[in-house]
């Protein structure tokens, strides 16, 4: 890619989550491998009894998980030892993942017997609601669903390693749906990614299949869009609950899947999954440009 082309855009913002399901951290720069930004969703929590991984996407059962935060005590770097995250519970108390009493005391500020852990089971698993986006059902839909779909094995990861959404995408939806307060934490990105001043659609559904450059260092393979669930719908944070956003989004955004169900058409969708195929630093303020199609190999 010429370093004359005109970028697409710029990184204005860069999001960890060193524990699934809780609220992450902004950072400044990250390190991305195979798997992602170092430190993302490097921890989860495990429900004993059910043997899944708890996850926001089942709020009925594990809603306090995102009302905890979590933040590394030092910056992880390449080929170290992670370092401890400080996990701030609900109620404000904080502790550390390296605290011996770290499990009772999640279990008991998410009302189940749980455990904090680094490496998921074999044949990681997750509980999700998938209630029609319409709110027409009269109770909530849970299923069962397998983990880490177009991610690395071992990982945490819904489907795959970067999610990537625009201001473009986020302005747009200010205008779709003005009652709300959209903000980027809600949609829990990796990397959001400033498009032309003024630009108001879903740009990123033009991604998919396509390559992205990023401070001509990392590479990422856009693979497939990101529908939504209910998680952006909750209050996290200082962002009230809206369910109204799930139901602007399924009314103007409905995208097919190139990837992990291709030919399905993914209702609600707002931004991209992108698996890594170069890896390097990110950092805020680096230019992103669009490439044309991705050449690995068909899934």
């Amino acid at each position: 890619m010429h370093p004359d082309e005109q970028p697409t855009g710029t990184v204005v913002s860069i999001w960890r989550y060193p524990v699934k399901s809780m609220q992450g951290e902004e950072i400044d720069e990250a390190e991305i491998t195979d798997r992602g930004a170092i430190g993302d969703r490097a921890y989860a929590v495990l429900d004993r009894e059910t043997g899944h991984v708890a996850s926001a996407k089942h709020p009925g059962k594990w809603g306090a998980l995102l009302a905890c935060r979590a933040a590394f005590a030092a910056p992880p770097r390449p080929s170290a030892p992670l370092p401890p995250v400080w996990i701030t519970l609900p109620d404000g108390a904080v502790l550390s993942s390296a605290h011996p009493d770290v499990d009772r005391a999640l279990s008991r500020a998410l009302g189940r017997d749980v455990a904090l852990v680094s490496r998921p089971p074999d044949a990681a698993t997750r509980e999700a609601d998938r209630s029609p986006a319409d709110g027409s059902a009269a109770q909530a839909t849970i299923v069962e669903e397998p983990m880490a779909l177009a991610a690395p094995a071992g990982t945490f990861f819904d489907v795959a390693a970067m999610h990537v959404l625009t201001t473009a995408t986020l302005d747009h939806l200010r205008d779709l749906h003005p009652s709300g307060r959209i903000e980027a934490p809600r949609f829990r990105p990796n990397l959001v990614v400033a498009t032309a001043a003024g630009e108001r659609r879903f740009v990123e559904n033009g991604w998919i299949g396509r390559a992205l450059e990023i401070a001509q260092e990392v590479r990422l393979e856009v693979i497939d869009p990101c529908p939504r669930c209910v998680v952006p719908t909750l209050a996290q944070g200082d962002l009230p609950r809206d369910p109204g956003l799930l139901r602007a989004l399924a009314r103007h955004n409905a995208v097919a899947s190139a990837t992990v169900a291709p030919g399905v058409v993914f209702p609600a969708v707002a931004g991209v999954y992108a698996t890594v195929r170069r890896e390097g630093a990110i950092r805020r303020g680096a230019a992103v440009h669009l490439g044309g199609a991705a050449l690995s190999p068909p899934r």
